[in-house]
């Protein structure tokens, strides 16, 4: 179709028609993993209150009155940030048809914006051992609190290597981390019932995660007792290559949140009569989303920076 004065509105809708078209296509192909790891939480505003992390749910015998949980005793706030990407197509462009990138430009928009979440996300895991979560220590700490009397920690930190080179050095640093999670307590000494399913790995410990959880035995030639204790998930995004990170997955709750706002949405701006367009002759197109990502129950994770 000619790009003229007299169809240019008609020219405009069909091309942000293939470009949506592109976009969608792209995004709906794009696999992500980290619903695996995540719990996504619709928000409503601009920031939402978890002070409901505080209190693990367990049901006790009734006798007497029923032991109230409050959800007053912690105040863990995650905020929404605001994400975009915005690209410009000069009205000349249109007019001499020069748009053959275009459709991987917009290819690229639905890839990156399926992926939004997936960066949130693990970029909350791998920067876990410093943020906050809702007890006001690290996720990844070694005297988080149990209960609301504070007698009892917990720790969900380790620094050993995940190793598959022996049953010794694979119990210092996997095993341990596993003995941990399935042993937690409530305040009244009742397991928590937790099964950790997720080995979280940089790319550098594929091949050792993975011998971990499929090999009969170990390097050394002793039987692997950890196999097929955890599935594996590579993630490059994890900022270094000695970190890992053991999860349980299976609850109500997983250890990330993901808040989503506003999930990515594409806009167009090609009203003929805009700023852009007279002074710069410029059409815009672009992704704009809502969100973020925080903690869960550090209860349900294990991590460790992998450097002793």
């Amino acid at each position: 179709m000619k790009f003229t004065a007299e169809n240019a509105k008609q020219v405009l809708a069909h091309l942000f028609t293939g470009f949506k078209t592109t976009f969608n296509k792209s995004f709906s192909e794009t696999e992500v993993t980290w619903t695996q790891v995540a719990t996504k939480v619709t928000s409503t505003g601009q920031s939402e209150n978890y002070a409901w992390l505080g209190k693990f749910p367990k049901l006790r015998e009734w006798i007497g009155e029923k032991v109230v949980k409050r959800l007053e005793g912690h105040g863990y706030t995650v905020t929404n940030r605001a994400f975009e990407s915005t690209v410009a197509v000069h009205k000349h462009e249109i007019a001499d048809g020069q748009l053959i990138g275009l459709p991987v430009i917009f290819a690229s928009m639905g890839e990156e914006s399926k992926s939004f979440p997936q960066d949130l996300v693990f970029e909350a895991l791998t920067t876990g051992f410093k943020n906050k979560c809702y007890d006001g220590k690290p996720f990844y700490a070694v005297d988080h609190p149990v209960g609301d009397k504070d007698k009892n920690k917990f720790s969900n930190k380790l620094t050993a290597k995940l190793s598959w080179a022996s049953l010794a050095e694979a119990e210092a640093g996997y095993g341990a981390a596993r003995a941990t999670m399935t042993g937690l307590k409530d305040e009244n000494g009742r397991s928590l019932k937790i099964k950790p399913n997720l080995l979280v790995v940089p790319p550098a410990l594929e091949t050792t995660a993975k011998a971990l959880m499929t090999a009969a035995k170990f390097a050394d030639g002793t039987e692997n007792i950890f196999k097929g204790t955890a599935e594996v998930l590579v993630e490059a995004g994890l900022e270094t290559d000695s970190e890992w990170h053991l999860l349980s997955t299976t609850k109500a709750i997983k250890p990330i949140i993901y808040q989503e706002r506003q999930s990515p949405e594409l806009l167009a701006q090609t009203d003929l009569n805009s700023d852009d367009v007279f002074m710069r002759g410029e059409h815009k197109f672009g992704v704009e989303a809502r969100g973020e990502a925080g903690y869960g129950l550090p209860h349900l994770a294990q991590g460790s920076t992998g450097t002793t």
